[in-house]
């Protein structure tokens, strides 16, 4: 009973840090003045059975080369899309540089706050929920756009960022590289409670129990994505030492030691980088040094300055999303060839049909289906009838179930 009244009194104090989040969010998207205009984004009507009930929409410059890359860019809890590609800047950058953009919009009726439902087994799992669609979507722009299948990336902030990081485990085949800003592990948490444990405290797992995580998430043996992590060392909403567990991760699945190989200092933030026996850079770790919560932004008139501030989207004198398209070779078409994700033998990974089929039909395979009844469902409740009930409480009061 001890232990119960425990953690009951854990789950509400990570309660009132959510709600207090998200009051603050609220407070400052009252005083934010919205970008005037129509938005940038074009929806698409549809793109497949969509299991995730998500929103579709792109940007694609006038100008574009043949066989452009893709970027796909996840909004954090209580954004939309268009907001967020306002106050990112990705669009002028697709505008710049020739590439063309996915933004995967979160609905009210799947999430109140509008987060990706990242803390969900059936929605980061493959060919399942939220991240199904994304992989619908994704296969939708390449036919639609003729993307070059070698050079897509995905990116993310906060939930989006937790949502890169199942993408990135979940259709490593499908990603060259994805970035992760204040983020967290594939698979930190697979319940709200555990959701808040990892947001407000973090989980420390060696790099073999990261690692094995997105291992088994798909039957994928490489090669893998480039990862680029982001945080703010003053981060409260999601603890820096989520940072450092991404980097352990991925490092695991890419065979490379924890200790990084280079560090340097960029617009005055420290970055460090771990490379491949190549010499190529394969994962980069920015550190914001006294930045909070939110997407790093260099507001300006200068070549490398992009996007507008608002809230979660921080004026701190570097361009996240520049830097970001600079490590995936976008930036310069002579950097393209410098490193490569191989496009698969056999492109889409799994025919049209199986692609767009729901992921929760009764056509599903055998394994699929033992799989699904090993699992437990969305909304999973403890054996304890109070326990449940608490659980249920919180989850409504954070605003993350009706």
């Amino acid at each position: 009973m001890q232990r119960l009244g425990q953690m009951i009194r854990q789950l509400a104090r990570y309660r009132r840090q959510w709600e207090t989040v998200m009051e603050a969010s609220s407070a400052a998207s009252a005083k934010f003045e919205a970008p005037s205009g129509p938005s940038r984004l074009t929806q698409a009507a549809s793109f497949g059975s969509n299991p995730g009930n998500l929103r579709m929409l792109t940007y694609v410059p006038e100008s574009l080369p043949s066989a452009p890359a893709l970027v796909v860019v996840l909004h954090g809890c209580t954004q939309t899309a268009a907001g967020y590609d306002h106050g990112s800047g990705w669009s002028a950058l697709a505008d710049r540089y020739g590439f063309v953009l996915l933004y995967p919009e979160q609905q009210e009726s799947n999430n109140p706050k509008r987060c990706f439902n990242w803390f969900q087994l059936g929605d980061i799992e493959r060919d399942r929920g939220e991240a199904h669609s994304i992989r619908q979507m994704v296969e939708h722009a390449v036919r639609q756009h003729g993307v070059d299948r070698s050079r897509i990336f995905v990116t993310g902030l906060s939930a989006g960022g937790a949502m890169t990081s199942t993408l990135l485990a979940t259709y490593p085949e499908v990603f060259a590289g994805g970035a992760i800003i204040a983020g967290l592990p594939y698979r930190c948490a697979t319940s709200v409670p555990e959701a808040f444990e990892c947001m407000f405290q973090g989980q420390t797992r060696s790099a073999e129990e990261w690692g094995d995580l997105v291992r088994d998430a798909s039957s994928h043996v490489g090669p893998w994505p480039k990862v680029s992590v982001w945080h703010g060392s003053a981060d409260a909403t999601v603890k820096p030492i989520n940072a450092g567990e991404i980097i352990k991760q991925w490092t695991n699945v890419h065979g490379l030691r924890v200790d990084s190989s280079r560090s340097d200092v960029v617009d005055g933030y420290p970055r460090r980088t771990w490379t491949d026996a190549a010499g190529n850079e394969i994962i980069e770790e920015y550190v914001i040094t006294g930045m909070a919560h939110g997407t790093p932004l260099a507001v300006g008139n200068d070549e490398n300055s992009y996007g507008a501030p608002g809230p979660f989207l921080l004026d701190v004198g570097i361009s996240s999303s520049y830097r970001i398209a600079h490590f995936w070779a976008l930036t310069e078409p002579s950097e393209r060839t410098t490193w490569s994700h191989p496009a698969p033998k056999s492109a889409p990974h799994v025919s049209a049909p199986a692609l767009y089929a729901h992921a929760d039909t009764a056509e599903a395979s055998e394994p699929e289906a033992a799989a699904r009844e090993r699992q437990p469902g969305r909304q999973s409740a403890s054996s304890s009838p109070d326990i449940g009930a608490v659980i249920t409480k919180a989850l409504r009061a954070a605003g993350l179930m009706k």
